[in-house]
């Protein structure tokens, strides 16, 4: 196919935490709120001049001087984080907002802050840390409200001046659904038989919008949907094609593995994906509830992390497995985690053994090294020999129908 014409571009804000966007946003006077989990509502951190940036660290490679703080049997994820931080890779936050919704990320958190990793000579850095919910309640909406208002609303506005209305949240919600509905509508696009868009080009895409300001990127966004609706699609005969799932995947690389061994990404349902996280934000102007309220209902429903621990949402996130399998026509689902992300690791055994028992479908489990590329010969035999396993399944149901 046609290179997208922004391609390059996304790839580029990808290469480092500090990218260019983020350069341009600060030396316009705005206010970068760095935060860790995909439980954080996005909006509350775009308010006014001010910007959210998920962190990440690209391209790591020793994580010694992070173990030496934490240990090795933290996930790798985390020390990464911290590992950067140290490096003074975070250098331009103005903030960092992290949640429990892990430990290990709250370790994390808690050694930046007592490193001094991202707050020297700057009088108005703070460090906040939020209590997550545990259930998708009305008790759990309360909760989130309350944190929200105690350590992203208060905290930004009194150091920054940052605007906290409900008009300014308003606001944000909006900007913010835009970027969802360019997301969804690029992202339907996989489901197509013959797709315009690898998995790959779409995870970049997707990826780019938490790592950079999103009032930048709209732009791009809306002309690469524009370009997506004339591409010629290139014919390929994929393989198979999977649902990958599982914990954060901010390495482009992991979803580039996957796809040269002739494997499709049709989809994505894990931090940094587009399931939920890019879900619009319903805001109903007739509610007696407040937009925070809103906001914080939809975070605290919506949400499919393994940290909520209802009954419900426990069997509810394999059951949303199976909906997005079928609805992108997956052949297979690809559980993952990082090493030693404990909310994961006990996901990935539930939900592969129920993929696989009670909805039919080959499912593959394994872990990763934050950076695949410290084990992705090991990741491309296990990929391998999974799509070689649903191949053969195919011929034999052929053979069984003839």
């Amino acid at each position: 196919m046609k290179d997208l014409k922004h391609l390059l571009y996304f790839e580029n804000l990808l290469q480092n935490a500090n990218n260019e966007l983020i350069e341009q946003a600060k030396s316009e006077g705005k206010i970068c709120a760095a935060y860790t989990c995909e439980n954080l509502p996005e909006p509350l951190m775009n308010l006014g001049d001010a910007f959210s940036v998920r962190l990440f660290a690209p391209n790591s490679g020793s994580l010694d001087i992070a173990t030496y703080y934490m240990t090795s049997f933290l996930c790798e994820t985390s020390r990464a984080l911290l590992e950067r931080a140290i490096e003074g890779g975070f250098n331009f936050a103005d903030c960092l907002i992290a949640a429990d919704g892990c430990t290990m990320m709250n370790r994390a958190a808690e050694n930046m802050e007592l490193l001094h990793t991202m707050d020297e000579g700057k009088d108005k850095f703070f460090y906040e840390f939020m209590e997550i919910p545990m259930k998708s309640t009305e008790n759990g909406v309360a909760l989130l409200k309350l944190q929200c208002q105690n350590h992203i609303l208060k905290p930004l506005h009194e150091n920054y001046g940052i605007d906290i209305s409900e008009e300014a949240m308003l606001k944000a919600v909006e900007e913010h659904n835009e970027v969802c509905r360019l997301i969804r509508e690029i992202g339907n696009f996989r489901k197509d038989d013959d797709p315009r868009i690898t998995g790959y080009e779409f995870h970049v895409i997707c990826l780019a919008t938490y790592l950079a300001p999103k009032a930048l990127l709209i732009d791009k966004l809306r002309e690469t949907l524009e370009e997506l609706k004339t591409r010629e699609p290139d014919g390929k005969k994929w393989r198979a094609r999977v649902l990958v799932v599982g914990s954060e995947i901010d390495d482009i690389g992991m979803i580039k593995l996957i796809e040269e061994t002739g494997t499709y990404v049709c989809a994505d349902r894990f931090c940094f994906g587009s399931f939920p996280g890019r879900d619009p934000i319903e805001i109903d102007p007739d509610s007696e509830d407040d937009i925070l309220t809103q906001i914080c209902r939809h975070y605290t429903m919506a949400s499919q992390c393994p940290r909520t621990m209802n009954m419900e949402k426990v069997y509810g996130r394999k059951k949303y497995v199976n909906d997005l399998a079928k609805e992108y026509n997956a052949d297979g689902i690809i559980y993952e985690q990082v090493k030693f992300c404990d909310p994961w690791a006990y996901e990935r055994m539930l939900g592969s053994h129920m993929l696989r028992e009670d909805y039919g479908f080959p499912v593959l489990s394994v872990d990763r090294p934050y950076n695949i590329n410290a084990g992705a010969g090991q990741m491309r035999t296990r990929v391998q020999a999974f799509i070689e396993s649903i191949e053969i399944k195919k011929l034999q149901k052929q053979g069984g129908e003839m």
